[in-house]
């Protein structure tokens, strides 16, 4: 066996993660970056001081799960959810289920409170937000951001939902409150059910054809009837309808069946 192929099996036994998923090319090379930076000779060595030191095995996963994201990634999605995705389904249903399926550090679920408060009280708003990643999600509790992570969010939000601190700004609780955040593996977890709309955006680009037809499987069961799927800028679903799913706008699939 060589030396990936053992590294690989001893972190699916220490952390669940499954590299296989992943495209080999792509993720062996990070990982060989990641190895080469902290001065270690090979991926057995590496592994070694994985389990030992809990500071490199949290960089290790932060690397491996790709933390990038900011508030209103991709404005133009974004209003194709406000003017025609939200409103047709809340015309549907009273309240609405949704899932922010990769939610990194937080900038996703909190814009979408954010926007649901343009149609609901925010007492009424409750997001599902999960990541494989612990750290990113104790960083997105914390709710602390910079200045660049905002760019892209609208003006009006930025004043009333952030105060500023120093260079930085802090999200106010009553957003924080409607997000209920939790560790979730895609590969390997139960999904939330019934969900009216599922974000996983940003996130299958990395993982083999294989493994994401699996997920988009499993998305297919999780949603509600009419369910939106909703991925990110470089991802659209080639063939939808392999997994009972339809293109109603570009990067948004609703469930047929």
């Amino acid at each position: 066996m060589d030396k990936y192929e053992a590294f690989k099996k001893n972190i699916y036994s220490l952390t669940n993660i499954n590299l296989s998923c992943y495209k080999e090319k792509q993720m062996k090379r990070r990982i060989e970056s990641l190895i080469s930076r902290n001065g270690y000779k090979n991926f057995d060595d590496y592994y070694i001081a994985l389990k030992k030191d809990k500071k490199l095995f949290n960089e290790f996963i932060n690397y491996l799960t790709i933390n990038v994201s900011e508030f209103y990634r991709n404005p133009a999605q974004w209003m194709c959810l406000e003017k025609d995705i939200l409103p047709n389904l809340i015309k549907k249903y009273k309240k609405l289920t949704i899932w922010s399926s990769a939610c990194s550090t937080g900038e996703e679920p909190y814009s979408l409170v954010m926007l649901l408060s343009k149609f609901y009280n925010l007492k009424d708003v409750k997001i599902i937000a999960t990541d494989i990643d612990a750290g990113a999600i104790e960083k997105a509790k914390l709710g602390v951001y910079s200045e660049k992570s905002l760019q892209n969010l609208p003006n009006d939000f930025k004043l009333k939902y952030f105060d500023k601190i120093g260079m930085s700004y802090k999200i106010k609780e009553d957003i924080k409150s409607c997000v209920d955040f939790k560790k979730l593996n895609l590969l390997e977890d139960r999904y939330p059910m019934d969900c009216h709309i599922i974000l996983c955006r940003n996130v299958l680009i990395y993982f083999t054809e294989e493994t994401k037809n699996i997920i988009y499987k499993k998305f297919h069961d999780s949603l509600s009837k009419d369910g939106i799927l909703f991925v990110g800028s470089t991802e659209q679903i080639i063939m939808p309808d392999r997994y009972n799913l339809k293109s109603t706008k570009m990067f948004f699939y609703q469930k047929e069946a």
